[in-house]
């Protein structure tokens, strides 16, 4: 099935679909000139990144070559500066890529005081001077765990959220990882390392398996990944937490992400106070 475009019924948002890829799209200002050219962008998206699909499944390394197609180059930049002999691949970026890409088209195309595009949670943000965004937090059972306000004088244009109740496996135990950047292919990458950190070793309330038993084309091959994690007391809470929060905070140092807010069960961290944390007993300032 090829890809699939509508308004949503409140007349003000665009949905896309095709495959993995599930967007939302908002603009204000030239609405029509911006949502035709997000469709037409969208329509050849997936086969770009399909035809490049080996490459970017492949572990990135000092020698890693740079990949030809648009949105692949996008998921290249936004992954090499996360390397140092960490296990990645460029498809950590991959959802956070297409939502920068889509939003480059609408915005290349027409004048908008504000847009974002949402690929799955992982969200592109346009801001003209003056404008603010702001969006909610929920955890994987619907609780509100509170919110980001990001105003157009901030560095911040993307967002992205990981963790082993999103739509890919994880190395980690965070039961998500949401993360500021400069863009949301960066964000991407960012989130998916701090929820791998989030982590405690041989504990018995953890169940792992080889990725490839998971899903069967799984880019993280034979890797262990998290498939269940039982009640956990407040030590190892935050001892897990403590281990993202490092991540997360070396990342900060070096300019590659704006924040991080980081949840595990009955507890959180936030490393910037663009996340504001609601209905947690633990916060970290």
């Amino acid at each position: 099935m090829g890809p699939f475009a509508r308004i949503l019924p409140d007349g003000q948002r665009l949905h896309l679909q095709h495959g993995p890829s599930d967007l939302i799209v908002f603009a204000e200002g030239d609405r029509t000139c911006a949502y035709d050219a997000a469709i037409a962008r969208f329509e050849t998206i997936i086969a770009e990144v399909v035809a490049e699909l080996p490459a970017l499944r492949s572990r990135v390394s000092s020698s890693t070559q740079p990949p030809k197609g648009t949105v692949a180059r996008r998921m290249h930049d936004a992954t090499v500066p996360f390397f140092s002999g960490r296990y990645i691949t460029r498809m950590a970026a991959v959802a956070g890529a297409i939502a920068d890409e889509v939003l480059a088209a609408i915005r290349n195309a027409a004048e908008l005081d504000r847009a974002y595009v949402n690929n799955g949670g992982d969200i592109a943000l346009h801001l003209a001077p003056g404008q603010k965004f702001r969006t909610a937090m929920n955890g994987h059972d619907g609780r509100d765990l509170g919110e980001i306000e990001i105003a157009a004088q901030d560095k911040v244009r993307g967002i992205a959220t990981s963790g082993r109740h999103g739509r890919s496996v994880s190395m980690g135990i965070a039961d998500s990882v949401t993360v500021l950047s400069c863009c949301a292919a960066r964000a991407d990458v960012a989130a998916t390392l701090i929820a791998n950190a989030v982590d405690i070793a041989d504990h018995s309330a953890i169940t792992r398996r080889p990725a490839h038993d998971v899903v069967d084309d799984s880019d993280l091959g034979d890797l262990p990944v998290v498939t269940a994690c039982g009640p956990l007391d407040a030590t190892a809470c935050s001892a897990a937490l403590a281990k993202g929060r490092l991540l997360a905070e070396l990342f900060q140092s070096q300019g590659l992400v704006a924040g991080a807010g980081l949840f595990l069960q009955d507890a959180a961290s936030t490393t910037n106070n663009q996340l504001i944390l609601h209905s947690k007993e633990a916060q970290y300032a």
